[in-house]
């Protein structure tokens, strides 16, 4: 979702861009991958591959979650510093944070507590990632390797199989389907007071772009996201207007939920000169027209 929101957005337009499918390049080999970046050499890399999924995935398939995206982190960084490539983004993930920590969260929390059980594996391997940058950068100056840490991200191109899929999407294909299958009740996993901060895809793809063109003077590890969040409740009323469905909402209180709110501060991305502009209803209602669209054709 993330690479295909970068080749869509104005700023990928004054560059070629080297999109290898997993089928061309397999990241989970180093040989591969360095071989990939000695023959292409290029001026930047976006690091925005990964085994992503939401709770039932990450609690279904742990060490998948850890090895793959360890793997995948180290060999592309690594590669790319023996490669001599200068620059470099590389995407993190707001689970990197500890479960306790307080709201909103901080870049200098991360290692600085326990993580959320229902992803741990996933987390390590991003902080693992985010840290190889920090420690190629201390070491040689000249190497430009940045993390950017986004809040959870939803938009166009999104997975709405709920197997795979996070929250937004698995909603929205959940509630239209009790739409048009006439279904009155909605099951909401925990209370749903639980909050969150989803992110359309295309913000985040707005300050990657920055990044790339101003990578000098990214932070080495900088959140990006909105600043403030929504609880589960409001996320579930909010698609239910944007699809049109008018039931009603149960909670099944027996089901996992995971850290009960997980807000992003965004402090030191807005002084350094970002800010997200999509609005939660205006970046629904793209997203619910992509599903209907490509999805439900």
């Amino acid at each position: 979702m993330v690479g295909r929101n970068l080749a869509i957005h104005p700023g990928a337009f004054q560059h070629t861009l080297l999109c290898p499918s997993s089928t061309e390049l397999n990241l989970l080999n180093y040989a591969q991958t360095l071989q990939y970046l000695e023959l292409h050499r290029p001026e930047l890399i976006i690091h925005a591959a990964g085994r992503v999924g939401g709770i039932q995935a990450n609690m279904a398939e742990p060490v998948r979650f850890l090895v793959e995206n360890l793997d995948m982190g180290r060999n592309v960084v690594l590669a790319a510093r023996s490669a001599g490539v200068k620059k470099l983004i590389n995407l993190g993930s707001s689970c990197m944070y500890p479960r306790n920590a307080p709201n909103p969260l901080k870049e200098e929390m991360v290692l600085a507590g326990e993580l959320e059980p229902t992803n741990e594996g996933y987390a390590l391997a991003k902080i693992t990632t985010a840290r190889l940058c920090q420690y190629i950068s201390a070491e040689d100056i000249s190497f430009h390797y940045k993390t950017l840490i986004p809040c959870n991200l939803y938009g166009l191109y999104d997975k709405f199989d709920p197997k795979h899929s996070h929250m937004i999407p698995a909603v929205i294909h959940k509630v239209y389907q009790a739409k048009v299958n006439n279904v009155g009740v909605v099951d909401i996993w925990g209370d749903g007071t639980a909050r969150r901060e989803f992110m359309f895809a295309g913000d985040a793809a707005d300050c990657i772009w920055r990044a790339a063109h101003t990578i000098e003077t990214c932070p080495p590890l900088m959140n990006i996201g909105l600043g403030h969040d929504w609880s589960i409740n409001e996320y579930y009323q909010t698609i239910a207007d944007v699809v049109g469905y008018t039931g009603a909402f149960e909670h099944d209180l027996t089901k996992p939920v995971g850290m009960k709110q997980k807000l992003v501060d965004t402090t030191l991305a807005e002084s350094w000169g970002w800010k997200s502009l999509i609005g939660l209803r205006e970046g629904l209602e793209q997203t619910f027209n992509y599903y209907c669209a490509e999805i439900m054709q």
